[in-house]
């Protein structure tokens, strides 16, 4: 069964007013027609199911068909004594859903851990060396050459411990914006207090 046939709508020739659990029997022998209209029967409320949780029709009309591709693969599986089709069904959906909304949940938290620590781990051995090698008026003489905005976002994140986000939320700014003044002024700063790496 390919994602064409899967996307197709009733095949003339499918009935229609047989019950999903017919349909599924059939399906589950390899017969497309009545794929096609056990797929009419229950692309709807498998739609409605998903879009529930994840609230954007892009994303619930992506889940509706891989929830059909699985119910195409897996209905010599399906077991009637457990319960109806289309329950069944709308459980595979329900499960797909939430495991839709914890995979972008899960993306969200990579980004912003990853977004921490590349504010943090390149500069840290500047700002290290920065302190440890000249005296505060070095450094607030070096301050003076940067920009006023370079030197706002680097005393936000270094000397009162912002995020990069927390920054950006601050000063009104792009997180990338915030970025690459904090870039620009710590290279600035290097060269200013005579840091080489």
């Amino acid at each position: 069964m390919t994602a064409r046939t899967v996307a197709l709508r009733a095949v003339p020739g499918a009935e229609p007013e047989l019950e999903p659990e017919e349909l599924l029997a059939r399906t589950a022998l390899g017969d497309e027609e009545a794929f096609a209209a056990l797929y009419d029967q229950l692309a709807g409320p498998i739609f409605g199911t998903v879009f529930h949780v994840l609230r954007s029709r892009a994303h619930a009309e992506e889940v509706t068909q891989e929830v059909l591709l699985e119910i195409w693969r897996k209905a010599p599986t399906f077991d009637a004594g457990r319960g109806r089709v289309q329950t069944w069904a709308l459980t595979i959906a329900h499960r797909r859903a939430i495991d839709r909304v914890r995979s972008e949940q899960s993306a969200v938290n990579r980004e912003d851990r990853a977004e921490r620590l590349d504010l943090r781990r390149p500069y840290d051995d500047v700002t290290e060396t920065m302190l440890d090698q000249h005296d505060r008026a070095q450094v607030r003489a070096a301050l003076a050459v940067l920009t006023e905005l370079q030197r706002e976002s680097i005393l936000l994140a270094y000397f009162q411990g912002y995020t990069c986000r927390e920054v950006s939320e601050e000063l009104g700014v792009a997180v990338g914006t915030v970025k690459t003044r904090m870039r620009d002024g710590l290279l600035r700063l290097r060269d200013a207090l005579g840091v080489h790496r």
